[in-house]
Protein backbone atom coordinates (compact mmCIF):
# COMPACT_ATOMS: atom_id res chain seq x y z
CA UNK A 1 0.00 0.00 0.00
CA UNK A 2 1.18 3.52 -0.91
CA UNK A 3 0.69 6.52 1.70
CA UNK A 4 1.22 9.90 -0.15
CA UNK A 5 2.65 12.37 1.81
CA UNK A 6 0.52 14.67 2.76
CA UNK A 7 0.52 18.34 5.29
CA UNK A 8 -1.60 17.40 8.28
CA UNK A 9 -2.27 20.84 9.21
CA UNK A 10 -3.67 21.53 5.83
CA UNK A 11 -5.75 18.57 5.76
CA UNK A 12 -7.25 19.18 9.46
CA UNK A 13 -7.69 23.13 8.37
CA UNK A 14 -10.43 22.00 5.84
CA UNK A 15 -12.86 22.38 7.53
CA UNK A 16 -14.10 26.07 9.07
CA UNK A 17 -14.84 25.82 12.79
CA UNK A 18 -12.92 22.64 13.38
CA UNK A 19 -9.32 22.40 14.96
CA UNK A 20 -7.24 20.51 17.21
CA UNK A 21 -6.70 21.58 21.08
CA UNK A 22 -5.45 19.51 24.05
CA UNK A 23 -7.76 19.66 26.85
CA UNK A 24 -7.22 18.87 30.67
CA UNK A 25 -9.45 16.63 32.58
CA UNK A 26 -9.16 18.37 35.64
CA UNK A 27 -9.78 16.57 39.46
CA UNK A 28 -13.04 18.44 39.78
CA UNK A 29 -14.52 17.82 36.11
CA UNK A 30 -17.77 15.89 35.82
CA UNK A 31 -16.24 13.64 33.03
CA UNK A 32 -13.29 12.24 35.84
CA UNK A 33 -13.98 8.52 36.98
CA UNK A 34 -16.50 8.37 33.16
CA UNK A 35 -15.48 5.99 29.98
CA UNK A 36 -14.41 8.07 27.16
CA UNK A 37 -18.05 6.82 25.82
CA UNK A 38 -19.58 7.72 28.49
CA UNK A 39 -18.01 11.90 28.77
CA UNK A 40 -20.40 13.31 25.83
CA UNK A 41 -17.42 14.16 24.06
CA UNK A 42 -18.61 12.36 20.59
CA UNK A 43 -21.89 13.94 21.31
CA UNK A 44 -20.29 17.57 20.90
CA UNK A 45 -18.59 16.17 17.85
CA UNK A 46 -15.13 16.49 19.77
CA UNK A 47 -12.74 13.05 18.76
CA UNK A 48 -10.62 12.13 21.32
CA UNK A 49 -6.96 11.19 19.04
CA UNK A 50 -4.53 10.38 22.02
CA UNK A 51 -4.83 10.01 25.72
CA UNK A 52 -1.67 11.46 27.61
CA UNK A 53 -1.63 10.20 31.09
CA UNK A 54 1.53 10.63 33.12
CA UNK A 55 3.87 9.27 30.81
CA UNK A 56 1.86 6.73 29.25
CA UNK A 57 0.52 7.93 25.95
CA UNK A 58 -2.59 6.05 24.28
CA UNK A 59 -2.95 7.10 20.62
CA UNK A 60 -6.92 6.47 19.20
CA UNK A 61 -8.51 5.54 22.51
CA UNK A 62 -11.29 3.68 22.58
CA UNK A 63 -14.46 4.55 24.35
CA UNK A 64 -14.07 1.95 27.09
CA UNK A 65 -10.90 4.22 28.41
CA UNK A 66 -12.10 5.51 31.86
CA UNK A 67 -10.54 9.29 32.25
CA UNK A 68 -9.16 10.18 35.29
CA UNK A 69 -7.62 13.24 36.93
CA UNK A 70 -4.38 15.31 34.81
CA UNK A 71 -5.32 13.22 31.90
CA UNK A 72 -4.80 15.21 28.92
CA UNK A 73 -6.56 15.01 25.84
CA UNK A 74 -5.47 15.48 21.86
CA UNK A 75 -8.76 16.73 20.48
CA UNK A 76 -9.62 17.24 17.17
CA UNK A 77 -13.62 18.71 17.01
CA UNK A 78 -15.68 21.87 16.98
CA UNK A 79 -13.39 24.32 18.24
CA UNK A 80 -16.24 26.34 19.87
CA UNK A 81 -17.22 23.21 22.04
CA UNK A 82 -13.56 22.67 23.15
CA UNK A 83 -13.71 26.16 24.11
CA UNK A 84 -17.05 25.70 26.23
CA UNK A 85 -15.12 23.42 28.53
CA UNK A 86 -12.22 25.55 29.21
CA UNK A 87 -13.30 26.74 32.96
CA UNK A 88 -13.26 30.28 33.64
CA UNK A 89 -10.47 31.49 35.94
CA UNK A 90 -11.99 33.46 38.68
CA UNK A 91 -11.32 37.16 38.06
CA UNK A 92 -9.39 38.90 40.85
CA UNK A 93 -10.06 41.73 42.72
CA UNK A 94 -7.58 44.57 41.95
CA UNK A 95 -5.26 45.08 45.26
CA UNK A 96 -5.94 48.68 47.31
CA UNK A 97 -3.28 49.84 49.36
CA UNK A 98 -5.25 50.64 52.83
CA UNK A 99 -4.53 54.84 54.14
CA UNK A 100 -2.49 54.83 56.77
CA UNK A 101 -4.59 55.68 60.55
CA UNK A 102 -2.53 59.36 60.74
CA UNK A 103 -2.14 61.54 57.68
CA UNK A 104 1.57 61.45 55.86
CA UNK A 105 3.38 64.82 56.93
CA UNK A 106 4.03 66.90 54.15
CA UNK A 107 8.02 67.87 53.33
CA UNK A 108 9.10 70.77 54.94
CA UNK A 109 11.08 72.83 52.40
Amino acid sequence: MNFPQIDVRERLAVSTGYGVAELVVHGDADIVGKSLGESGLRDRDISVLTLHRGSLVIPNPNARHILQAEDRLLCWGKLEEMRSMIPERPKRRPRVKKLPKQPIPEPLD
